[in-house]
Parts: structure tokens; C-alpha cells; sequence
């Protein structure tokens, strides 16, 4: 009788075990692939002409680059995107590219609706970066993004890689910084790029924080997407010229809204991207030269826009399927973009229109 006691628990246990194997199993395969199975996911969110852009990795881990502008609208925008959307919880990597207002001006504001983990910016600045003195409204902006609480705070360098978590089976995932304060990575000699650097053309020298812009490249096996924020034209030109230190990519999010004081073409033709990406507003951003720009670049079989361009040079405007919010008065519509658990193709979709097109990696 004992031993048929022992023999009847041995077959529990072994059972049992076999139970939590299996369900450590799943969990364990869960936590590497995250809620998005294993995919890339890119967000645009609609802050009307500023700039915030959510990046998901496989893991479920959350790189937000830049907050819009301050006040409730753009940072309700970001909150919905992130919790409602992406179901996220918390940002674990929060990017601001440069210090005007449409860019960390949400900041402050999205800090206390969601935790924040790591602050990467070029270094607070004690006075306006624009150079305007006792520029008390700069400094009432400030403020708030200076309280915010945070895991850790750190200054972005050219080079630097973002700390992100590695996926399981999935391809190399890496976000690096290529400039940041008008300097730039260490190039890559075999990347000489004489022919389109003769045609290159310089315009007035910027003095704003825009040319300060730090610039990330955004890589999961052959995709590329490249974030310049609001990097000016010569600028610009020194990331790719006399040597194209980003490479081609696939997709770029156009610089500076859309603004004519960027989007060198040398950049542009030098990165060669399939898909375009515009964060502008319905007044700001999209203009000619820049558009001109677009439609030029032979590798570039789609442009997206957050905004339709509403101004009188209404011809100014990609296909209206392409366009996130037709109307001035809209209900703040995202973009998103999906590469796959391969990194061999990626979807771009706009969910308020239905839109939907893929395109494979370079």
C-alpha cells in the first residue's frame, strides 16, 4: 500500500512539474517577444507641428523622442498613444533632440500621467539656446522639464548607443546617436561620397538650438530609420559629406517639420529612403523647396504627412490616402509603422483612413 502511495505521488509530481515547465515556458517566450510578437513598431503622433515620436521594440521596451508642445493637448496625444494604443506603462527611454518648445515642451506634463526612465538631451541649458536674453519665457518652459523625476539623466554624445534589451531569435536591435551639438560620429571611410557632395549648396548660417539637433539611426536587422529633429541645412550636409557617415536607410523622418531651412537635398539623396515621414501642421511645414526635395529623390516611393498642408500652396501635399488628418480642426490621427519580426519588410498604416502598404527592407 505504501508503495502504491509513492508510485501515486511520483505521477503528481512529475506531473505538476510538467504543468509549470510548460507555463514557465510561455511566460518566458512571452517576456522575450513582448505584446507586439516579436516586431519593430514606430508611432507619429499628431502634436500639430511639433514632433514625438514612439518607438516599441520587440521586447516592450518604449523610446519616445521628443514631447510636442507644452500643455495638455499633445501630451494627452502622447498618453493615449502610449498607454491606450501601444499599452505601455512607462517610458523607458525619453529622447529630446533639442530645446525649443515643440519638441520638450510636453514633457513635464507627460511625467505625471507616466513614469519616465532615462532623460537623454545635449545638456539642460541655463539660459535660452537661441541666444535671446532674460528670455523669461524660456525659462518658465524650463523649468518644469528640469523637475522632472527620472531614473537617470544623461548627455548624448555622437556614438553613443541607446541601452536597449535584445530579443531572442530576433535580428540585432540598436538605436545610435550619429550627431548631437553640431558634431558628429566618426565616419566611415568606405563611404566616400564625392559625386553628390560637389552639387552641394550652403545657405545662411543657423544660430538656434536647431542646428544643435541630436540625430539617431534606429536599426533592427536591415531596417533603418533615421530622426535628424529639427537639424538645419549645413548641418545637414556635414553628416553625409565629403562622407556619408548614416548610410542609406529606409525610412526618414523628414527634419524640421517639413521647414525650407532643412532638408539639405544632399542628405536626402545621400540617405536615399523608400518612405518619407513628415510631422507638420496644417500651417507649418511641407514647404515648396523641401517638397520639391521629396518628389525628386528617385528612391522614394511614398511620403507621408500627419497634416495636410492648408496653406495657399495647397499643391504642396502628398496623396491625401497618405495623410493622417485632413482638417485643421481633426482628432489628432497617428501614423504607424510595423517592421516584422525578421526585419525584412515593414507596413506603414494610417488607422483613421484605413491606409495600408508595405514595403521591403534595402
Amino acid at each position: 500500500m505504501l508503495r502504491e502511495f509513492m508510485k501515486t505521488c511520483r505521477h503528481s509530481f512529475k506531473r505538476d512539474l510538467l504543468k509549470f515547465l510548460t507555463i514557465a515556458l510561455i511566460l518566458t517566450r512571452t517576456l522575450q517577444a513582448g505584446s507586439n510578437n516579436g516586431r519593430l513598431d514606430v508611432y507619429w503622433v499628431d502634436v500639430e507641428g511639433g514632433a514625438a515620436t514612439l518607438i516599441v521594440t520587440p521586447s516592450n521596451e518604449s523610446i519616445l523622442i521628443d514631447t510636442g508642445n507644452p500643455g495638455q493637448r499633445d501630451s494627452d496625444r502622447i498618453h493615449h498613444v502610449l498607454s491606450t494604443v501601444a499599452g505601455l506603462q512607462k517610458v523607458d527611454h525619453l529622447i529630446v533632440t533639442h530645446f525649443h518648445r515643440d519638441h520638450f515642451g510636453g514633457a513635464a506634463d507627460l511625467a505625471k500621467r507616466i513614469p519616465i526612465g532615462r532623460i537623454y538631451d545635449n545638456g539642460i541649458p541655463e539660459s535660452d539656446p537661441d541666444g535671446r536674453p532674460n528670455n523669461l519665457s524660456f525659462e518658465e518652459q524650463i523649468r518644469p522639464y528640469r523637475d522632472i523625476q527620472s531614473d537617470a539623466r544623461i548627455v548624448l554624445n555622437p556614438g553613443d548607443l541607446i541601452p536597449l534589451k535584445q530579443t531572442v531569435g530576433s535580428p540585432r536591435l540598436a538605436l545610435r546617436c550619429l550627431a548631437a551639438r553640431q558634431k558628429m560620429v566618426e565616419p566611415a571611410t568606405s563611404l566616400q561620397n564625392t559625386a553628390l557632395c560637389e552639387s552641394a549648396l550652403s545657405k545662411a548660417e543657423d544660430r538656434s538650438d536647431n542646428a544643435n539637433s541630436n540625430v539617431t539611426l534606429l536599426t533592427f536587422g536591415d531596417f533603418e530609420l533615421f530622426i535628424g529633429g529639427d537639424l538645419s541645412w549645413n548641418v545637414e550636409a556635414q553628416l553625409v559629406c565629403p562622407v556619408n557617415r548614416v548610410g542609406i536607410v529606409d525610412v526618414y523622418q523628414v527634419d524640421h517639420h517639413g521647414l525650407d531651412q532643412s532638408n539639405n537635398p544632399v542628405l536626402v539623396r545621400s540617405l536615399a529612403p523608400t518612405v518619407a515621414v513628415m510631422s507638420n501642421g496644417t500651417q507649418k511645414g511641407c514647404q515648396p523647396e523641401t517638397f520639391a526635395t521629396l518628389k525628386s529623390v528617385s528612391s522614394i516611393q511614398a511620403t507621408y504627412q500627419i497634416h495636410k498642408n492648408l496653406r495657399s500652396d495647397s499643391e504642396n501635399n502628398t496623396d491625401s490616402t497618405m495623410i493622417a488628418n485632413l482638417e485643421a480642426n481633426c482628432s489628432g490621427n497617428h501614423i504607424e509603422l510595423s517592421v516584422d519580426q525578421t526585419g525584412s519588410s515593414y507596413t506603414v498604416r494610417i488607422p483613421a483612413n484605413g491606409h495600408k502598404k508595405t514595403f521591403s527592407t534595402k
